[in-house]
This record gives C-alpha cells, sequence and structure tokens, in this order.
C-alpha cells in the first residue's frame, strides 16, 4: 500500500518543480533582490529573468509587478 502512494506524490513533486521553473531556474532568481523604492507603472513593462536582461547602470529587481528593471543611480 505504501509503494502505491508514493509514485503519485513523486510524480506530484517533479510536476511542481517544473511549473516553477525547475532547479537551475530557482538558483538564478535567488540573486534578485527586492527592489530598494516601487518602480514607476511604466517600468513594469520591462520584465526581466536576470541583471544581463536590463540596460546599463540598471539592475533585475523583485516589484509588485514581477521582476523590471531598475536604474541604480
Amino acid at each position: 500500500m505504501p509503494s502505491q502512494t508514493l509514485l503519485p506524490v513523486l510524480v506530484l513533486c517533479v510536476l511542481l518543480l517544473q511549473a516553477q521553473g525547475g532547479y537551475r531556474d530557482k538558483k538564478r532568481m535567488q540573486k534578485i533582490k527586492v527592489c530598494q523604492q516601487w518602480p514607476k507603472l511604466y517600468l513594469c513593462k520591462r520584465f526581466c529573468e536576470s541583471h544581463r536582461d536590463c540596460q546599463a547602470n540598471n539592475i533585475c529587481c523583485s516589484a509588485f509587478c514581477g521582476n523590471v528593471c531598475m536604474s541604480i543611480l
């Protein structure tokens, strides 16, 4: 009986990990910190996944509307 419940639980764990972007994306997202200030609404159209997605003097940070590029100046 316990082996019959183990397989569905294992499949559920794998599916949840894939739905969250997988292990590699979770490690990369840990480097993105919360924005120091609230971004303007127009910045919510500039989504990013890492600092490389942003232009010079901008960083990718987590805000209320998702990950956005914000100026560090």
